[in-house]
């Protein structure tokens, strides 16, 4: 990756906006399990850093995904993973499909709204009973004359509290599982559609998350994304990108962890020394930001190569993969140097090991990566069938 003038004013000013806008309220937005949403993002908006890689046509600013995995890098710096995650649902989530595939009535209605920050999307994929397992979903959409009649639920949905839209994979057919989908455009002041109270997650908190409910809530067939059929392809494509994203997003949330953690055992003494002078502690930081350099040359490669538009499956699933795990490990090693100070629940070490571990789960659990990586090297066994 050979980054121009323009990405690095890009980074600034996503820097500058973390460090203005975001920081500063982090202890209040994660007490509190939410954050002014449509006022942040109207402020991200006005700077056009919702839609980056979006059409101008729409709003956007046209740029290729090396800027937006700079801004997904530089939103790593905040001092919480919740309003980061809010933004990446946004911005890598619930959008690239309707700017890849949505008509120009989705784009006008929705996305352009979206980019400017007039808008809060959510995507809704998981269920209860399907997560990781897509294809397993129960969600369905009959047609009913020019309308979508929608029945079933979503799961952990990030945003939807607050959102104006979902972007909903629902079951449009009884055809086999990979053909049967469809990706639809639901507003959500559509009457039928109902929340959960808040969700009480492990971390993330800052960022609002419920469980909907659809019972017979009617859209119009024209609110669908692409050909009906269609959503578990464009889906899948919507992942690999979400991936990177994550993976780019982790990066500097866990050099801040390292450089917190360096800080913290200077100044801490024991047995008449800092911390920091004991060999087991800075050779152990020393491997840890030698494997985050690792996890973004694989982050970068798989961004360039996905900018000259190869197929970057496996490369995004391993840089999803390695982000996940190593945001663990980062995490918990730095924890343990900050002794009883790191296990108080408002420590940065404390937070950032609750928040880190949502990566090996969303946007597919590390054993899918793990199968995805295997398919594609040829050594996943095949169903074995009686």
């Amino acid at each position: 990756m050979k980054f121009t003038a323009e990405h690095e004013a890009l980074r600034k000013t996503v820097r500058d906006f973390v460090e203005k806008e975001i920081n500063p309220h982090c202890d209040e937005w994660e007490e509190a399990g939410e954050f002014p949403i449509h006022d942040i993002f109207k402020k991200l908006g006005n700077l056009g850093l919702l839609g980056i890689q979006k059409p101008e046509e729409y709003g956007g600013m046209g740029l290729d995904y090396s800027y937006n995995l700079v801004a997904a890098e530089e939103l790593g710096t905040a001092h919480c993973g919740g309003v980061p995650l809010a933004i990446g649902v946004q911005t890598d989530m619930c959008t690239p499909a309707i700017s890849r595939f949505g008509s120009d009535e989705l784009k006008r209605t929705f996305l352009a709204p979206a980019i400017a920050g007039d808008m809060v999307g959510c995507i809704g994929v998981s269920e209860v009973a399907a997560g990781s397992d897509v294809a397993g979903m129960k969600t369905t959409a009959k047609q009913d004359g020019d309308d979508y009649v929608i029945n079933g639920s979503k799961m952990w949905i990030t945003n939807s509290p607050r959102a104006d839209f979902i972007c909903l994979l629902a079951n449009t057919s009884d055809d086999k599982p990979h053909k049967n989908k469809s990706l639809i455009v639901v507003p959500m002041n559509t009457p039928g559609i109902s929340f959960s109270p808040h969700l009480n997650k492990l971390g993330m908190r800052s960022s609002e998350t419920a469980q909907i409910f659809f019972d017979d809530v009617r859209v119009p067939q024209r609110y669908r994304i692409g050909a009906e059929g269609t959503g578990f392809m464009m889906q899948m494509l919507q992942f690999q990108e979400e991936r990177m994203w994550g993976a780019a997003n982790v990066i500097k949330a866990l050099e801040l962890c390292i450089s917190k953690t360096i800080e913290y055992c200077r100044e801490r003494k024991t047995f008449g020394q800092p911390l920091i002078n004991n060999q087991v502690i800075h050779f152990r930081l020393a491997e840890l930001q030698t494997e985050v350099e690792a996890l973004r040359a694989l982050t970068y490669q798989a961004c360039e190569l996905h900018v000259e538009g190869k197929d970057v499956t496996k490369l995004a699933s391993m840089a999803k993969l390695k982000a996940g795990r190593l945001g663990r490990e980062v995490t918990d090693s730095c924890l343990q140097y900050w002794g009883g100070n790191g296990y108080m629940w408002e420590n940065p070490l404390s937070r950032a090991f609750r928040d880190v571990r949502l990566v090996s789960i969303g946007g597919g659990a590390d054993e899918i990566m793990l199968g995805i990586i295997c398919k594609m090297m040829g050594t996943l066994p095949g169903k074995q069938r009686d």
